[in-house]
């Protein structure tokens, strides 16, 4: 059974900026697209393909804590550089993903790669935030770094394109990244006259961004930057289209307990929120330059 869509997202009208290298258009959590319906991934920022322009001085965002879910960062044009409180720190080029699992707190920052800085050029990624189950809030922070030779890989018959299996199982080939609950991650890019499909379980809450191009998804046609809501149910996903498109197909399976967040830290009760901020404020994240 064809997985029904609920609704079709036009882009949010304007962008926000995240420190001073990341513009951002925040597709959810909003009035519409709560965190429930949107479970387990908690927030989605897009920076749409944009120019920086060259600079010497670096862009992005300086230290910043976080608890109690995943952030991960999928780099299409443009290089991200980051660094943590426990020591990792590394690159991502297009096609690369960042994986960062907070758990039981960390101080990050990330910004714009110094040679991509010092040049320009485009700049386009995606920030997903994933909540964890309370068993894994205090799971000890670590990152996953995967790079684009990394993933599965699925080549569609007829010059369709390719699929890069970020989480999960596309059609059989599994993903690189591990999860703490069920996770679909699928960089899909289209050629032109190309086509896919895939199963997605229908309690599965599911979405897609095109990121760039059209394309034709369950027999609605979707634009660049519209943001696809499916119904939990039927499971049949059908992407096609006449030019080049590149699509961002997403699902997992609901996380049903309740969520309590301000700013970076999400867990499950106003206590834990104030223990946070407590353990924070002490150093217990760790240190960051």
């Amino acid at each position: 059974m064809q997985k029904q869509i609920e609704k079709i997202y036009s882009r949010p009208a304007r962008p926000g900026m995240v420190g001073d290298g990341f513009r951002v258009f925040t597709y959810f959590p909003n009035a519409e697209l709560t965190q429930k319906r949107v479970s387990p991934f908690l927030m989605l920022d897009f920076n749409a393909e944009y120019d920086f322009g060259p600079s010497d001085h670096i862009r992005g965002v300086d230290v910043h804590p976080h608890k109690g879910f995943e952030t991960v960062t999928i780099a299409y044009k443009g290089s991200v550089a980051h660094h943590d409180s426990t020591g990792n720190s590394g690159v991502i080029n297009p096609g690369d993903v960042q994986w960062m699992t907070a758990g039981g707190g960390i101080l990050h920052k990330e910004y714009h790669e110094e040679n991509f800085s010092k040049r320009g050029g485009p700049f386009e990624m995606v920030q997903l935030w994933v909540n964890l189950p309370a068993k894994h809030k205090l799971t000890p922070a670590k990152y996953q770094p995967i790079t684009a030779d990394r993933m599965g890989k699925v080549t569609l018959p007829d010059n369709g394109g390719m699929v890069n299996v970020i989480a999960g199982n596309f059609n059989g080939e599994n993903g690189p990244a591990t999860t703490f609950t069920p996770v679909n991650m699928f960089d899909i890019k289209l050629n032109a006259g190309g086509k896919t499909s895939t199963n997605i379980p229908s309690t599965h809450n599911a979405v897609l961004l095109v990121i760039e191009g059209s394309a034709n998804v369950n027999g609605a046609p979707v634009n660049e930057h519209d943001f696809v809501l499916f119904k939990n149910e039927g499971e049949e996903i059908n992407i096609s289209t006449d030019s080049n498109a590149v699509l961002l197909l997403l699902s997992g399976e609901p996380i049903n307990e309740p969520i309590a967040q301000y700013g970076p830290f999400v867990m499950n009760t106003h206590q834990e929120l104030q223990v946070a901020f407590q353990e924070f404020q002490s150093g217990k994240f760790g240190v960051l330059n």
